[in-house]
């Protein structure tokens, strides 16, 4: 992903939904995006993946004509690691899992405010410029790595492994995991989980830290019922535990 000379942030949404695109697009272009429309799976997998496009984020419709959301993003997966805020009619919390596993950085029921469509992507291209500037500087820099039994957290390379098996995470799947890695034994409630993920202007409440972290809890190979890592804690949040506690 290159850099923003411009200042214009390029945005690709793939929705069949045309009277929407539209609205997104008046609302967005006066803010800094250039965003660019298509309508149906194939299209959207051809753009997303087009060599000679640069787009800093995509916004992605779960029911598309030719092929579904879920499709498109394998497809994306293959070839890139561009944000992707996945959009759901529905708000089935299947649906949103699902996402997450495949690859989205987040999800956004169709009911969504513009506000808060703004501050997800904000936040997803945040998290994406972070792991850009890692990328690029870890080489030469000595790794910051947590240890939680056979699971090791490099910080500075964004990356996580499982006994010798990388593990394929979301961003905000990582960082969730890296914050509750780095306070071992100690609850993070969810809104701290929330600040840490997000922009700390975003003041919706938000209930997808649970879905990220039944995800994460998948990628472990984890259990909410009998954790050995991510722990429960009522009323309260989250707890990284190890697999010996």
């Amino acid at each position: 992903m290159s850099d923003r000379a411009d200042g214009r942030t390029r945005l690709l949404m793939i929705d069949d939904d045309r009277k929407l695109c539209r609205l997104v697009t008046t609302y967005l272009e006066p803010l800094g995006f250039d965003v660019t429309a298509v309508h149906t799976g194939p299209d959207g997998v051809e753009r997303a993946t087009d060599a000679e496009a640069t787009w800093h984020a995509v916004i992605l419709d779960v029911m598309l004509p030719g092929i579904d959301g879920f499709e498109v993003l394998k497809k994306i997966r293959a070839k890139s690691q561009v944000p992707v805020l996945m959009l759901t009619a529905r708000g089935d919390e299947t649906d949103r899992i699902v996402g997450l596993e495949v690859g989205a950085d987040d999800y956004l029921p169709k009911t969504f405010s513009t506000r808060e469509l703004l501050a997800r992507l904000r936040a997803v291209l945040r998290r994406s410029a972070v792991t850009a500037v890692s990328e690029k500087n870890g080489v030469d820099a000595p790794p910051a790595e947590l240890v939680v039994g056979p699971l090791r957290v490099n910080l500075d390379a964004r990356s996580a492994v499982m006994d010798t098996t990388p593990l394929v995470l979301t961003p905000v799947e990582f960082d969730l995991l890296a914050s509750l890695a780095k306070a071992k034994g100690r609850v993070k409630t969810r809104e701290a989980l929330l600040d840490e993920c997000r922009d700390r202007n975003y003041d919706v409440f938000d209930r997808s830290i649970d879905v990220h972290i039944s995800s994460l809890r998948k990628k472990l190979g984890d259990d909410a019922k009998e954790p050995r890592y991510i722990r429960t804690v009522r009323s309260a949040g989250y707890m990284m535990v190890g697999p010996d506690a």
